[in-house]
């Protein structure tokens, strides 16, 4: 209770003394925004329709009655099909004509020729993709919602004569003052007026630390307060602060992005109509010419079921769903065929820097002692550590946290600190073996122990953090006793992925992050990358995304926080990691990689590019046996039976020849491949 008493009597202005006010009750929790599975119609359909099917085939396989399983079979096809039928009806009726309306006639085709099951499963088929569909765009509009959340729904408003008024943040306008306690989200954009701490916005900058806030600094909404009190000048209106503007961009990017099909969805308005024009003609032309109304229609339907493009949509969904089963189970989350057919085309790749080329905590990177700083007692480097980590013990900063992990790394024995007090924006202050110690931020810490402009401290934090790292400096009884450096941890194999990336695709990554310069910079070159644009806001990551994109790229974006998601939706391919990855980035990225496993992300795409060779081996398979049969049904005779034969016979192939890539060894191939170009 000490040191709450410290920070708000010795350390925190008048201005910031709370005055009394009735204590309000505690906000409601706010209800969940994630929308459920069977509260989607779509997905009811389609489970309907998959658990008729399955209650009918095991009855068909076991050779019951067909009094027993038609019915079945039949309410599958209405459950399942009648959705999409209709929505082909809506767009025939616009003089549009798609795959889904001739799968359906496809369906309907061939339970009149007696293979009710096949059409049955095309029916299921199209009605769970369909539902997956919309299921994804209605989480995707969930994480944008939620996103809101991130503000506060109300912010303590101070009036002219310093009393306070809890408000909602709709209410508030610039100019406002507001209080923000400690452990409080910032309600508003706005301006320091008193005060110090320490505010959290990894949200919005990325940045992995807190940052230290006075008077005059900037804060943002939705952004978490420190230890410290602040006084805040409104400077922006709730509609148009920066977590507002993420919402729209997150939006804006989302529909601005180019619609995304399969190839066969890219010819299926000229197929569908060549296919109807077709089969009209073969029934009609002999029918004019005097065949038997009979033979004209059996020959018509026979075209229609060997020319039905059921083989093409084969050949291109096996390949694609086997490979998203098989990055699934190595901890890849695909979201769709769509994804996995593009991350194939990626020839450009944006990486953000914390949290997803480092794992987004700090670690003690250099420990500098001072030589001769104080002639009765000069430490060492493990005295300094062990110094610095026992008065560091009582904190709960992430600076503590990793001094503390770094003196259990050396098993260093740390006494027990007393008089414990902390400063935000400052330091801490303890007592330890006696000794008065200081652990804080050099610039704050400097100005009260006399040292020049050009003394061996300075030299030594300014050596410290030229190289990229945080410094932080340890006084014993106010003399300077040396400098630690802390800086992100990189993930395993960050320099690896970077190389597989710049081989598979033709060039280097980009860096882009909101944090500061020198540690972007000084991270980018562990890792290899040459380009590196730091200090971005979410706005301005978006624009370097399509500055990309306008020069011809297809950009992958990988990143983890909400600052990263407009620039997620906007990429060719938007990928997050998945441990730390924020809500927002997960539903709006395309990808997740699921286990934080950075060398994943070069394997899911030569895994992708393994699966668009199968594509194209189906697709050549298909379409010869497609010309086949039909030439053979207009040039001579072909017997519907072996039609039939004929083209289910093509799609099992194409099928199986897709489902290579569910093989452990497919996954395996695509990361020897990325072995091989890193090495």
């Amino acid at each position: 209770m000490s040191v709450h008493v410290f920070l708000y009597g010795a350390r925190v202005s008048d201005t910031l003394t709370p005055a009394p006010v009735v204590p309000s009750s505690p906000a409601p929790t706010a209800p969940s925004r994630r929308t459920r599975v069977l509260a989607l119609p779509e997905a009811r359909w389609a489970t309907a329709a998959t658990a008729l099917f399955l209650l009918a085939l095991p009855l068909q396989l076991a050779g019951t009655s067909a009094w027993l399983w038609g019915p079945l079979y039949a309410l599958t096809y209405a459950t399942g099909g009648w959705e999409p039928g209709w929505e082909g009806l809506k767009a025939l009726r616009d003089r549009t004509l798609d795959v889904d309306l001739l799968m359906i006639v496809a369906a309907l085709g061939a339970a009149a020729i007696g293979q009710v099951m096949d059409g049955a499963l095309l029916i299921v088929i199209f009605a769970t993709s369909g539902a997956l569909e919309a299921l994804a765009v209605a989480r995707t509009a969930d994480s944008v919602r939620g996103l809101l959340d991130l503000a506060p729904a109300t912010a303590t408003r101070k009036d002219a004569e310093g009393g306070e008024r809890t408000v909602p943040v709709a209410e508030l306008t610039v100019g406002d003052t507001i209080f923000v306690r400690p452990g409080e989200r910032v309600g508003a954009d706005g301006r320091v007026l008193d005060g110090a701490s320490e505010v959290d916005q990894a949200t919005i900058t990325g940045e992995p630390l807190p940052v230290p806030k006075g008077p005059g600094d900037e804060v943002f909404a939705g952004t978490l307060n420190g230890v410290g009190a602040l006084l805040v000048r409104v400077e922006r209106d709730a509609s148009d602060s920066v977590i507002a503007r993420i919402v729209r961009m997150v939006e804006e990017a989302s529909e601005t992005k180019a619609t995304t099909q399969l190839f066969v969805e890219k010819v299926e308005q000229r197929y569908s109509l060549g296919m109807v024009a077709a089969t009209l003609a073969v029934f009609a032309v002999p029918l004019a010419l005097g065949t038997a109304l009979t033979d004209a229609l059996l020959r018509a339907m026979t075209f229609m079921i060997v020319a039905s493009p059921c083989a093409i949509v084969l050949a291109t969904m096996p390949p694609l769903l086997s490979a998203i089963a098989n990055a699934g189970r190595h901890g890849v989350l695909v979201k769709s065929a769509v994804v996995m057919e593009r991350l194939a085309q990626v020839d450009a790749v944006a990486l953000d820097k914390t949290g997803t080329l480092t794992a987004g905590t700090p670690r003690v990177t250099d420990v500098r002692p001072l030589p001769g700083s104080d002639p009765e007692w000069e430490p060492d480097e493990n005295g300094l550590l062990a110094l610095a980590a026992a008065a560091e013990h009582p904190s709960e900063h992430p600076l503590a946290r990793a001094l503390l992990e770094a003196a259990r790394e050396r098993g260093l024995t740390l006494s027990a600190a007393e008089e414990f007090t902390s400063v935000p924006g400052v330091g801490v202050t303890a007592v330890v073996d006696g000794r008065v110690v200081v652990v804080g931020a050099p610039e704050r810490l400097l100005d009260g122990t006399g040292e020049s402009t050009g003394s061996a401290t300075r030299l030594l934090v300014a050596e410290v953090e030229a190289s990229g790292g945080t410094a932080i400096l340890v006084l014993a009884d106010n003399v300077p006793v040396g400098v630690l450096g802390l800086a992100d941890r990189l993930r395993p194999g960050a320099a690896a992925t970077v190389a597989a990336l710049t081989e598979l695709t033709g060039t280097a990554p980009v860096l882009l992050t909101g944090d500061n310069p020198r540690a972007a910079t000084r991270l980018a070159a562990e890792v290899g990358i040459e380009d590196v644009r730091a200090g971005l806001l979410p706005q301005q990551k978006l624009e370097e995304v399509r500055e990309l994109e306008a020069a011809g790229r297809r950009v992958m974006v990988v990143g983890d926080g909400v600052n990263d998601a407009p620039a997620l939706a906007a990429a060719h391919i938007g990928v997050a990691m998945g441990r730390a990855g924020s809500d927002l980035a997960l539903e709006t990225a395309d990808a997740v990689i699921v286990r934080d496993e950075l060398t994943t992300v070069p394997a899911v795409i030569a895994l992708s590019r393994q699966a668009g060779r199968l594509v194209a081996q189906n697709l050549v398979i298909a379409g010869v046996f497609i010309v086949g049969l039909v030439a053979w049904d207009l040039v001579g005779t072909l017997p519907l039976p072996l039609g039939v034969a004929g083209h289910e016979g093509s799609t099992v192939l194409v099928g199986l020849n897709g489902l290579r890539l569910l093989r452990e060894t497919a996954w395996q191939d695509a990361v020897s491949r990325v072995s091989r170009v890193s090495r």
